[in-house]
């Protein structure tokens, strides 16, 4: 797949960019960085148990039409 984004998403992640790489507070990018890393384990999670469930799902619909 590919993430299409228009251009006002794009510079609003740009403009978040670049307040996290001129931030002078550590502890902020810290929490940051703990809070993605959380967040990327779940949305991790979460994906690879959605694409098992359809890959389950698509296997019963081939085997229904099979029938």
């Amino acid at each position: 797949m590919i993430v299409n984004k228009s251009i006002e998403e794009e510079l609003a992640l740009e403009c978040t960019i670049r307040e996290i790489v001129n931030s002078e507070d550590d502890i902020a990018i810290k929490e940051l960085c703990t809070a993605l890393v959380h967040q990327n384990w779940y949305q991790t999670k979460l994906l690879g148990q959605a694409v098992g469930r359809i890959a389950e799902m698509d296997t019963m619909t081939a085997s229904a039409l099979r029938d």
